[in-house]
């Protein structure tokens, strides 16, 4: 048997969203692949065990936000740039949305900027986000909490939107 077994369904199966995951924490396409990659050879050596212990997705977000926020932590990633890109034809709306809420959330701390992409992208509980997280239901809540505050003073043009996740994490 093939200690590997699955392991390249697994990546079929889940990489657009673990991609999304990584790209939403790093800002950036190629530091997202590169973060996925480092973090999925370390699932693949860890494979049969956590195939076992039936946890191979649960364990790859976890090793995703550790890694992103080890990164951070030594100054191995640059943040997205927080100037808007200079072209001379219009936006549409959603499109200027996204890219303050891109720059609004590269200013966040690496724990603040991982809760808001577990509870509000991955649309994960507190609970689940705190055990990807290695922290309290407490302290997912108080991050969560802190973190949107923030983003309601980077990014005043999206209270709304800041508005509407602060109600669904209560």
């Amino acid at each position: 048997m093939d200690r590997h077994e699955g392991f390249r369904e697994f990546v079929l199966a889940r990489q657009q969203a673990l991609t999304r995951s990584a790209y939403l924490l790093t800002g950036d396409a190629h530091l997202a692949e590169d973060l996925l990659q480092s973090v999925l050879l370390n699932v693949a050596d860890h494979w049969p065990r956590l195939v076992r212990r039936g946890i191979p997705e649960a364990y790859t977000r976890k090793a995703m936000i550790n890694q992103y926020i080890s990164w951070r932590r030594r100054k191995h990633m640059e943040s997205p740039s927080a100037d808007l890109p200079e072209h001379g034809h219009a936006h549409d709306d959603a499109a200027v949305d996204r890219i303050v809420l891109r720059q609004a959330l590269a200013k966040l701390t690496p724990r603040q900027r991982a809760v808001i992409v577990l509870r509000f992208y991955e649309d994960l509980s507190e609970r689940e986000s705190a055990e990807i997280l290695g922290c309290s239901v407490g302290t997912v809540k108080s991050q969560t909490h802190h973190a949107l505050g923030r983003l309601r003073i980077l990014a005043p043009e999206l209270s709304k939107l800041f508005a509407d996740a602060e109600e669904v994490s209560r």
